[in-house]
């Protein structure tokens, strides 16, 4: 999988706030709600009797690829929120997961884009294999089951919020920010994260974006220590999860080039 492409997007998107990064209680209130919007169990154990991990990492790699190809790159994470929470309530037919993970890309491209995916756009990238009606029942489906709480917590929301507080190089910020993109997306493909707290995700992502670079072992240290302050966590839970998710990039740049 490639890096989140930076070529150029005609459609205008807003910048990060420094009202919002520079008030403290800002990335409090995102605290205090993240894990309020984290799947209810283990669905594959308790409720899915028709569809396995592997069935979800194809639908997750055919919806980021979706999201890839219309440079939307914060709707996929708040889609795969939608599908899981869905799934640990819901049992569904495998027919009907790619038809899910349509509708979930729907409603998170209305909260997150200028210009939604329409219908007719995400019919095309099924191979017409999902029909306009369907989508549209589902939808009111899937809102029914998430009783209207769509405004999710994702790692998203934090990353700008982590690389303020960390003594990054200005000049390397936009390129440890695709990086950190990069690892969220491959995290939300892999349900072994599904449960992690979006803020543990986020500074783990922005960990291994930062192991990218060519620093010394005590920056990077310096850096690694920091980043469990922000999150006030053990500097090995930290390591951990940002571990786990290097081992994840480089099993799928196997697959890759297999």
């Amino acid at each position: 999988m490639e890096l989140f492409s930076s070529g150029i997007n005609t459609v205008r998107k807003g910048g990060p706030d420094p009202n919002l990064l520079d008030d403290d209680r800002v990335l409090l209130n995102l605290l205090s709600i993240e894990e309020r919007f984290l799947p209810q169990c283990s669905y594959f154990k308790y409720v899915q009797k028709d569809i396995e991990p592997f069935m979800r990492r194809m639908v997750a790699t055919w919806m980021l690829e979706v999201c890839e190809e219309q440079k939307c790159e914060e709707v996929f994470p708040l889609a795969m929120n939608y599908l899981d929470r869905f799934l640990a309530l819901v049992p569904i037919r495998k027919c009907n997961l790619q038809l899910l993970g349509a509708v979930c890309m729907f409603l998170a491209s209305k909260l997150k884009e200028t210009y939604p995916l329409s219908t007719a756009k995400l019919c095309i990238y099924s191979e017409n294999s999902i029909k306009p009606q369907d989508l549209l029942e589902w939808e009111l489906t899937v809102l029914e089951k998430l009783k209207w709480n769509l405004a999710a917590v994702t790692p998203h929301d934090f990353i700008e919020h982590i690389m303020k507080q960390l003594p990054l190089p200005s000049n390397k910020l936009p390129l440890i920010r695709k990086h950190t993109q990069t690892f969220i997306a491959l995290c939300s493909t892999d349900f072994n994260f599904a449960m992690y707290p979006p803020l543990m995700i986020a500074t783990a992502s922005v960990g291994a974006a930062i192991c990218g670079l060519q620093l010394d072992d005590g920056e990077l240290t310096l850096y690694v220590d920091n980043l469990a302050k922000i999150i006030n966590t053990e500097v090995d839970c930290l390591k951990r999860c940002k571990d786990q998710i290097e081992t994840l990039l480089l099993s799928n740049l196997r697959q890759v080039r297999q």
